[in-house]
């Protein structure tokens, strides 16, 4: 399908448990071409991994199959196609359980399928020839605990079952802006190397790929958002150049802004050159522009040609995990965070050499002369690993419970009673050739066809550096220094803006500002030195620190600080969600010009 029209793409999930009403709201409130969902984030694909043990035809989002009962005549009525990722571990399932429902209810949609991505029945034959390897060096992967792994497919499986005619699509393992990017690439005829097509509508996908986040949920700048109790979800009108408008839903609640797109750019993401199955979009040559009311234009995004690998989502069961944690109230803290700590390894039947992790921590949440119980309250936290399912079972969490009466004073656990142990998963990243790994395209009741997931022209980059195997090279460049007086003593987040997340072990973090000025300023500042000073808990960790002059932004990649990923972190935030606001809420010295310039 060739055409010079814009195509609306609606994004109506973001995650396995979003608003349950999402794909409703996109289908009658307003018009759309085009109606998408994401379902699978890391974390989601080891959640499926596990039903799927239990429940071997488990492994899809079957929140999808009841949104599609609700909305499924409709979208055949207006024409509006649906492309999910929904089908997780499970496609065929899923497109199963859809034709189900589309039986049930007298229609007669065409279902198609995508799959490929499932490297678990080659796992061990490919990690023994060496083409499946680790993301990183320093990891070594046993293919024989793997529970899952899943390459990320791109969008040319969904510009094949869109091609077939299916009015539903659905997939297992892509990328979360390929549900945006096949969609586009059909309607308007792009080939493979329509390179800066295919990365304008990247961007597109990835603006609306987390549903409200591009909205204003999330956003820093919260009060500036209208309708926050109830944000309606974005969509991305697709032109045929690539360039996209931003938009939502008329008299929905949220904002569309250039700060909320700039926040949702940022999210997730490693350096300038942003991976992907089907192009490298360059994400420093992006341009955004308010064009108006909840309406921005994103324009001007250049394409290189893809890596030569595609990146693999594994998850391995990592063991068993439990916690335990004691209020510490009032004077001596650390005292007796020392005694509670010593009186609990005495009740317990193991001592802390017994087990593969220990991590012990005093929270300081406690205030000086508190005015309430609570603010006189700390909290001592341990937490505990091990392979042994009964070394972390009931019997490490009742030794608390039996020293209540014989330890520190006011001792009592926030967390309740006693509870037994549970498994924890642990994301591995990888890397196998694109070659390796082509894609299927299944039309329910049909024939099934193959599509390579390979770029088939040369190596292509607009005079950027391209790493086809990890993350792009950190920016060196050190801006002007910034020099100006007075100096007001603020928190940060007068003047910036964050978006933080998960990527495996790592987290990232975004920060944002207004104006040039503010810019110039953030740029001398926020050294990667500086940060840590700004957040302790990362100072021994490595950093890399991207710039993205054209989105007055800053992104850091914090290695390691997720431990294993979200799965098995000890952080009380295992996604890094707060990170940003955490370093907003710092007081700094900031230039008073840069703050009248902010208003």
């Amino acid at each position: 399908m060739t055409s010079t029209e814009a195509i609306r793409i609606a994004n109506c999930s973001g995650f396995l448990g979003d608003r349950p009403s999402g794909a409703i709201e996109m289908v009658e409130g307003g018009p759309i071409d085009v109606l998408t969902g994401d379902w699978l984030a890391e974390l989601t694909m080891l959640i499926l991994a596990r039903i799927r043990l239990k429940k071997p035809r488990g492994g899809f989002a079957s929140t999808f199959v009841a949104q599609m009962e609700q909305v499924m005549g409709t979208c055949l009525d207006k024409g509006i196609r649906v492309v999910s990722n929904a089908g997780g571990l499970d496609p065929d399932g899923c497109a199963d359980a859809v034709a189900e429902v589309a039986d049930k209810l007298g229609l007669s949609p065409r279902i198609a399928y995508v799959h490929g991505d499932n490297l678990m029945p080659r796992a061990a034959e490919l990690f023994r020839s060496g083409d499946l390897r680790p993301f990183t060096s320093d990891v070594e992967i046993d293919p024989a605990k793997l529970i899952s792994a899943n390459a990320y497919l791109g969008c040319w499986g969904i510009v094949e079952a869109l091609n077939s005619g299916a009015d539903i699509v659905i997939t297992g393992r892509v990328t979360d802006a390929a549900v945006a990017c096949g969609p586009a690439a059909w309607h308007h005829g792009w080939s493979r190397d329509d390179l800066d097509q295919l990365a304008g509508a990247v961007v597109a996908g990835h603006v609306i790929e987390c549903s409200a986040q591009a909205t204003g949920g999330n956003y820093s700048f919260f009060s500036e958002v209208p309708g926050l109790d109830h944000v309606g979800f974005p969509w991305a009108e697709v032109a045929a150049d690539g360039s996209s408008v931003i938009g939502k839903h008329e008299g929905t609640g949220g904002l569309v802004s250039v700060g909320t797109v700039t926040s949702q750019l940022l999210y997730e993401i490693g350096g300038p050159g942003y991976l992907g199955p089907d192009v490298t979009a360059r994400f420093d040559t992006i341009e955004l522009e308010q064009v108006g009311p909840d309406r921005v234009l994103v324009s001007g995004v250049q394409g290189e040609s893809p890596p030569k690998t595609l990146k693999v989502a594994m998850n391995e069961i990592g063991g068993h995990r439990n916690e335990v944690s004691v209020a510490l109230v009032g004077l001596d803290t650390e005292a007796k965070a020392k005694v509670a700590e010593a009186a609990f390894w005495d009740a317990c039947p193991y001592g802390p050499g017994d087990y593969e992790s220990v991590v012990s921590v005093v929270e300081r949440t406690d205030k000086a002369d508190p005015g309430t119980n609570l603010e006189a309250s700390a909290t001592w936290r341990l937490v505990v690993k091990d392979s042994d399912e009964r070394k972390v079972g009931r019997a490490f969490s009742n030794a608390m419970i039996q020293t209540a009466l014989s330890s520190i004073p006011g001792m009592f656990s926030p967390s309740g009673m006693p509870g037994n142990g549970r498994p924890y998963g642990v994301y591995r990243p990888g890397l196998v050739p694109a070659d390796l790994v082509p894609q299927y395209v299944t039309l329910a009741g049909g024939e099934t066809t193959e599509v390579e997931s390979t770029f088939p022209g040369p190596e292509v980059h607009a005079g950027h550096p391209v790493d086809i195997d990890a993350r792009d090279s950190i920016t060196t460049t050190s801006p002007p220094p910034y020099m100006t007086a007075p100096h007001v003593d603020v928190p940060l987040g007068s003047v910036i803006g964050t978006r933080s997340g998960d990527k495996g072990g790592d987290a990232n973090l975004g920060v944002f500002v207004a104006d040039d000025e503010a810019w110039r300023w953030l740029d001398d500042f926020l050294s990667t030195a500086r940060l840590r000073e700004l957040l302790p808990e990362v100072a021994d960790l490595e950093i890399d620190r991207f710039r993205f002059e054209n989105l007055r932004s800053l992104n850091f990649v914090i290695h390691g600080l997720l431990e294993e990923g979200v799965a098995a972190s000890t952080r009380r935030d295992a996604q890094a969600k707060s990170l940003g606001e955490w370093l907003r809420a710092r007081v700094v010295s900031i230039p008073q010009e840069v703050l009248a310039d902010l208003g």
